[in-house]
């Protein structure tokens, strides 16, 4: 078998201990499993466009790394990666739209997939201001109050807004006004409830179901309590639809209870945590992705 040897690029900018054990604890998944695995801060890969051709310059400049685990967000340099040959997991593409929910719901549109009611803002320069409201008044007549608003670039649950009324709506959309951002309808019947699960490659590998009784959203980050939780097989087959349509070779699928019985896609994350679902499930993500990157490139060798 291929001794491969890969990187593991983070944001070299980020060094919370909650965000640096995750690389670390990927490398040492990989170690274990005898892949050679160098951590590789974002900003010590210089992307150069020389003579028309993509390479790298810096430290880096003359090693060629048979993959790349992408856990950052700079989808610039990951394509850059990308127009060089370099295989990522995930994707430049995948990691752009899941990072982007505006984009996520347009690429999961017209597949049939359970979503709540969503329309995304309009551009707004910043230079210009609001001059004619009724794009906004067609929003509350679709969505009606409570309603959700939510800013496209977004992590844990901070950016995103339960509205109540008609005037705190658009205090609301005057502070966002320049940002990106979509509205959706609010799904009471999964008020401070949430399913998060893990994907890999194509099968599910844990789930919890996350609970908050003193907020909106289930996030552990905004209090919420985690809990062991057996996917039904409508949930199951909907976490990989979506993960198949957006290319995501790991994934978290965060899915809402509707009250209709079924269950709504609430947003994928490409690069999702996994510590306190380890913690709380005792499954090692870790391991499922290192494992299906193993089985990836070997069936390319």
């Amino acid at each position: 078998m291929k001794k491969f040897k890969g990187w593991i690029v983070f944001n070299g900018h980020i060094t919370a201990t909650k965000f640096t054990e995750l690389f670390e604890w990927l490398q040492d998944t990989a170690i274990a499993k005898g892949i050679d695995v160098s951590l590789v801060k974002h900003y010590e890969l210089i992307p150069v466009i020389e003579k028309g051709q993509a390479i790298l310059k810096g430290k880096f400049a003359n090693e060629r790394p048979d993959f790349v685990i992408f856990w950052d967000k700079d989808v610039h340099l990951a394509r850059h990666l990308e127009n060089m040959g370099l295989k990522l997991y995930n994707s430049a593409r995948t990691i752009e739209v899941c990072d982007d929910k505006a984009l996520t719901f347009q690429a999961l549109s017209n597949f049939n997939i359970p979503m709540p009611k969503t329309i995304t803002a309009p551009l707004l320069f910043p230079n210009c201001d609001l001059t004619n409201y009724d794009f906004y008044d067609e929003v509350i007549q679709e969505l009606g109050f409570p309603l959700i608003i939510k800013e496209s670039f977004g992590s844990f649950g901070r950016q995103v807004y339960l509205v109540e009324n008609r005037e705190d709506f658009f205090k609301k959309v005057d502070e966002l006004k320049h940002k990106p951002h979509i509205y959706q309808e609010f799904i009471e019947s999964s008020r401070g409830t949430d399913i998060r699960i893990q994907v890999v490659g194509k099968q599910v590998v844990t789930a919890v179901l996350r609970k908050s009784e003193s907020d909106f959203r289930a996030n552990v980050t905004n209090g919420g309590k985690m809990y062991k939780y057996e996917p039904t097989e409508e949930q199951i087959n909907l976490a990989l639809q979506c993960s198949e349509i957006l290319g995501a070779d790991f994934a978290g699928i965060d899915l809402l209870f509707g009250e209709d019985g079924k269950t709504y896609i609430c947003e994928v994350n490409s690069n999702a945590h996994f510590k306190n679902i380890y913690l709380c499930t005792d499954v090692d993500t870790t391991k499922y992705i290192i494992d299906y990157i193993i089985w990836d490139l070997e069936k390319n060798v």
